[in-house]
């Protein structure tokens, strides 16, 4: 069988085994097909994404230099999710120092995908907290991206803090250089909200910290 067969799918951004099957004839055992798709993913023609699904070569080529290429990535490779965390704090200018992984938010299994393209994050949090994102969509694909306060919320909210208390003069932004001067009023409410939603003590010491030292908004939470 020739790797030409797969020009197909050139110009979708993932296909599965299944996929390639009905391409190829049904006649093909699943064994056979996966036989197929790792040599041809080893001589370089596609990328595998996990197991059982995989990339053409030319579409990554064409792509993988967009803004939103990592983003339709991430939603391939885990549906239930919303993009979050270092990720989203990253692309707005509040964490600057390093490159991170692409990170998101789901109610499953915290987990970690290592492919040809990159590495992605998906960490847990609580069914309650699974909301602030917006569906955008990207090449035909669908993804979830939180809003600037949320993923703040969830970088925080999982973080962890020893004690049960911050020390006295404790500045929480400049210990983890986070750039929050230019946070609007609205973002702070939208933050205070979530907060408020978590119920959570670590989470109004957090905010108060930030209200004392930096933002002075006088946005209360209670």
């Amino acid at each position: 069988m020739k790797h030409t067969i797969l020009s197909a799918f050139e110009e979708l951004p993932y296909f599965t085994v299944n996929s390639f099957r009905q391409i190829a004839g049904d006649e093909i055992t699943p064994a056979h097909a996966r036989i197929a798709l790792h040599r041809w993913a080893q001589a370089g023609h596609i990328l595998q994404l996990k197991k059982g699904m995989y990339m053409h070569r030319r579409f990554f080529e064409r792509y993988r230099a967009q803004l939103h290429f990592s983003t339709i990535v991430s939603a391939i490779l885990f549906p239930q999710s919303y993009l979050s965390l270092e990720y989203i704090l990253q692309q707005h200018g509040i964490l600057t120092e390093i490159t991170y992984p692409v990170t998101a938010i789901t109610t499953k299994n915290t987990r970690t995908i290592q492919n040809q393209i990159g590495v992605f994050v998906y960490r847990h949090i609580k069914p309650k907290l699974y909301h602030g994102f917006e569906i955008k969509q990207a090449y035909g694909i669908s993804y979830a991206q939180a809003s600037v306060a949320k993923a703040l919320f969830d970088y925080l909210y999982l973080r962890p803090f020893p004690g049960n208390r911050l020390p006295a003069g404790y500045n929480l932004a400049e210990e983890l250089r986070l750039n929050l001067e230019d946070f609007s009023t609205t973002e702070r409410r939208e933050f205070a909200e979530y907060v408020r939603n978590s119920d959570k003590p670590k989470m109004y010491r957090i905010y108060e910290n930030l209200e004392r030292t930096i933002w002075e908004s006088n946005v209360r939470l209670y």
